[in-house]
């Protein structure tokens, strides 16, 4: 990482808030399902809730790009931080108080999912605003450090916060967007450039961002690709935490099982760098589709344990992965369509992800963990040859700006 990247002030300010919202989100993560096996002792219903707080994404994606080209982005951020607080704080009063109910832990996701929606629709242009296009490639992939930083202190926090009192990481999360609000605040920079007054109904723009995205063979085909290997992570996570559960493991152990996806995340994003010096396009592509096969371990070995170390091959090609598909997205879109565009992409991606813990939750309460497991390692497969006979794989773009073919 270049040094005068975090000389960068807005970038250290926009960078170290999304670390302490991020660091909250992971750990009310890991306490949803743990609270919801406690209220109801379903895995059905931990899955429910689960689907609650990510669908938003694919539901309110296209509305929040189209609000983040019109309206001001550091506006809709800092709103959008608001709705969280006021959500999971509520939801923390209700546990302290010993009258939670499942109803309220999903409206208090779903809130937190569509505030969620709305700010990462704004996010990449916060991101381009603070940095210069040479520069953005390095920022993408910081970005994906600081996630997977998150990934690995946020699960086993938030399982020992909730080990020490229920409403403890929810009270965390709640703060850490109150950080985030502050830092969004601080910076000087503009999130937008000067943008032509233009009529236009929602569904003309809607439809530019969706035609730039489609016009372009590679980034759609990526676009849904991936969107379908979103279902995996987000099922097999929920599968780990239930599976655990059932096995006799603590919240704190659990979180640190959920946490070693995030060391292998953070471990890849610091071998993605040379992971893509090494292969051309085509091969790091391949290598996260071909990665998630390995959980079929668990199917030979049922211990959660195993299905821990199949998702490490996974987290290990992510982040190479995410550096090279980032980068062209955000530097090769136009900054007047660049909400539209990522809120386009982002519902074709995530459209498939609440399906993942839904599907987790009840495949695990009506048939044997090893079918359940088996059935997302099938999928893993089925997008592995997709993506390996894929025309628009096997002979991808160069990765340099401006270079991306339609």
């Amino acid at each position: 990482m270049a040094v005068g990247l975090w000389r960068n002030r807005d970038l250290v300010l926009l960078q170290g808030g999304q670390l302490l919202s991020t660091l909250g989100t992971q750990c009310s993560s890991i306490a949803y399902p743990l609270l919801v096996l406690a209220v109801t002792r379903s895995a059905a219903a931990a899955g429910l809730v689960s689907f609650a707080r990510t669908a938003p994404a694919p539901l309110l994606g296209i509305p929040a790009g189209v609000a983040a080209d019109r309206y001001d982005r550091r506006t809709l951020m800092i709103v959008a931080d608001g709705v969280r607080v006021a959500a999971i704080g509520g939801l923390a009063a209700a546990v302290i108080t010993g009258s939670v109910r499942l109803w309220q832990i999903a409206f208090a996701a779903a809130v937190e999912g569509a505030g969620s929606a709305l700010f990462s629709a704004c996010q990449p242009g916060a991101l381009r605003a603070v940095v210069s296009a040479e520069q953005l490639p390095a920022a993408a992939a910081a970005q994906t450090g600081r996630q997977a930083a998150v990934r690995l202190g946020g699960p086993p926090l938030g399982g020992a916060l909730y080990g020490l009192a229920r409403p403890l990481p929810f009270v965390v999360d709640a703060c850490s967007y109150v950080f985030s609000s502050l830092s969004l605040l601080a910076m000087r920079s503009r999130f937008q450039q000067a943008r032509p007054a233009v009529d236009a109904s929602w569904r003309v723009r809607v439809a530019e961002g969706m035609n730039f995205l489609w016009g372009n063979r590679f980034l759609r085909v990526a676009a849904m690709l991936y969107g379908l290997t979103n279902l995996l992570g987000p099922g097999l996570l929920l599968a780990t935490v239930v599976i655990g559960r059932r096995q006799g493991l603590s919240g704190a152990a659990i979180g640190g099982l959920v946490a070693a996806f995030g060391v292998a995340l953070l471990a890849g994003s610091l071998l993605s760098g040379r992971v893509r010096g090494a292969l051309p396009l085509r091969g790091v592509m391949l290598l996260e589709l071909w990665a998630w096969p390995a959980c079929i371990a668990f199917v030979l070995w049922p211990n959660v344990y195993v299905l821990v170390a199949g998702l490490i091959v996974p987290a290990l090609a992510i982040p190479a992965t995410d550096s090279v598909v980032n980068s062209y997205r955000i530097g090769l879109t136009p900054d007047r369509l660049l909400g539209r565009v990522e809120s386009v992409r982002s519902t074709i991606s995530l459209s498939i992800a609440p399906i993942g813990p839904l599907a987790a939750g009840f495949l695990l309460a009506s048939l044997p963990e090893r079918v359940a497991v088996g059935v997302f390692v099938a999928i893993a497969l089925g997008l592995a040859t997709w993506g390996t006979l894929d025309p628009a794989i096997q002979r991808p773009p160069p990765l340099r700006p401006g270079s991306v073919e339609g």
